[in-house]
C-alpha cells in the first residue's frame, strides 16, 4: 500500500459522493465512513486483500478482529452460520444502532477479518449514508475506527484527516457523529451472553429484551475490538480525579503556567473553582448522551493544544456511563 496516496474528501452533501466511495471499495481500496458511533475505517469484508489494507494504515495488530457492518438483519445469514433468536430480538430492538454482536462465522468468512476467530462481529450502523453505500455494495464493510492504532476515535472528518491523510483512498464526510462513542459488544456464543465492551447500549436493555441475565465482566482476555489497556489515547498524557481531588490537586498546583495543564470537565460546581485558575479548561456536558457524542473531539482539541497535561473529571458511577468510563481509563493507562 501505498503512503502517499491523495486522500479524497466526499462531502454526503454531494449525491455523487456515495457512488464514489463504492467505487473506490470495490477496487478494493479503503475509504473513512460516517456511522452514528465514530468513523470507521472501512473495506469490502469480501476482500481479503482489501480488509489487510486496514491493519497497514492503522498499525493495527493483524490478530485483532474486525466488526462487519451490514444494511440489514437480512444479511446476518451470510456472515453467520447461525442466527439465533436471541440475535434477532436484540436487531429488531436496537438496529440499526450501536449495538454490534459476535456469532459463529460462515465458513467462508475470510480469518483476516476474524483475526483468526472463529466468530464474527455484525452490526447495522444508524447512518442513513453508509446504509445507501452498504446497500449498494450489497456485501459488508469491515470497518474499525479510522485512526492510527490506540489512538483517539475520530467523530469528524477533520480528526480522519488528521490521522490517516496520504494512507486511504477516501473521507466520506457525514458532519460530527450523533453518539460518538464505539458500539455495544455482545457476546451470544457464551452460555449466558456477555457484554465484552461497554458501550451505549447498556446491560439493562439488553437484559429487557433477552428476558434473562447478561454478563458484564470487569476484565476479561476475549480478543475484540478496543480490548486493550491502553488505547483511545491523546499524545498527551491523560490522568482521571474526582472531582474534589481535581480541584485539591489544581490548588497544590496553583503556580503552574497555563500552558501545564488542561482541564476537562462537565460540573458545574467546578465551574466557580476554576474561574480564577490559569489552565486550560473544556467544559462538557453534564447529560451523558452530550458528554460521549463531544468526549473524543474534545481529547483531539486539547492533544493539539499548546499543554503538557490532560487532567480529567471522572464521570458519575452510573451504568449509562460505564462506555464512558471504559474509554477514558484506556486514555489514562500507560
Amino acid at each position: 500500500m501505498s503512503a502517499n496516496l491523495e486522500t479524497d474528501i466526499l462531502s454526503t452533501n454531494d449525491p455523487q459522493s456515495v457512488e464514489i466511495a463504492y467505487e473506490h471499495l470495490q477496487r478494493g481500496e479503503l475509504v473513512a465512513i460516517p456511522t452514528e458511533t465514530v468513523y470507521g475505517l472501512a473495506a469490502d469484508a469480501s476482500q481479503p486483500d482489501a480488509v489487510s489494507k486496514i491493519f497497514a494504515a492503522k498499525g493495527r495488530p493483524a490478530d485483532h478482529p474486525l466488526i462487519v457492518h451490514v444494511d440489514s438483519v437480512d444479511k446476518l445469514s451470510h456472515w453467520t452460520s447461525k442466527v439465533p433468536k436471541s440475535a434477532q430480538l436484540l436487531a429488531d430492538a436496537f438496529w440499526p444502532g450501536p449495538l454490534t454482536i459476535i456469532l459463529p462465522k460462515a465458513a467462508h468468512v475470510s480469518y483476516v477479518v476474524t483475526g483468526g476467530q472463529e466468530t464474527v462481529g455484525l452490526r447495522v450502523p444508524n447512518q442513513r449514508d453508509v446504509l445507501a453505500l452498504l446497500a449498494r455494495l450489497n456485501t459488508g464493510l469491515a470497518a474499525p475506527s479510522a485512526n492510527p492504532y490506540k489512538r483517539i476515535s475520530p467523530t469528524t472528518a477533520e480528526q480522519v484527516m488528521f490521522g490517516l491523510n496520504k494512507k486511504i483512498a477516501a473521507v466520506l464526510d457525514g458532519g460530527p457523529c450523533e453518539v460518538g462513542l464505539e458500539s455495544t459488544i455482545l457476546d451470544l456464543t457464551c452460555d449466558v451472553p456477555t457484554i465484552l465492551r461497554s458501550g451505549p447500549i447498556t446491560k439493562s436493555q439488553i437484559e429487557a429484551v433477552l428476558e434473562c441475565d447478561v454478563q458484564l465482566p470487569k476484565s476479561h482476555n476475549v480478543a475484540v475490538p478496543g480490548n486493550v489497556k491502553a488505547h483511545y489515547q491523546p499524545t498527551k498524557p491523560v490522568k482521571l480525579l474526582a472531582s474534589d481531588s481535581l480541584i485539591e490537586q489544581l490548588n497544590l498546583h496553583s503556580t503552574l503556567s497555563q500552558n501545564d495543564i488542561a482541564v476537562l470537565y462537565y460540573s458545574d460546581a467546578l465551574t466557580g473553582s476554576l474561574d480564577d485558575m490559569s489552565v486550560v479548561q473544556m467544559k462538557l456536558s453534564s447529560d451523558k448522551a452530550g458528554y460521549a457524542q463531544n468526549l473524543y473531539y474534545a481529547l483531539y482539541q486539547l492533544d493539539n493544544a499548546d499543554i503538557k497535561h490532560i487532567w480529567v473529571e471522572l464521570p458519575p458511577e452510573q451504568e449509562q456511563w460505564l462506555d464512558v468510563l471504559d474509554r477514558l481509563s484506556r486514555a489514562a493507562a500507560s
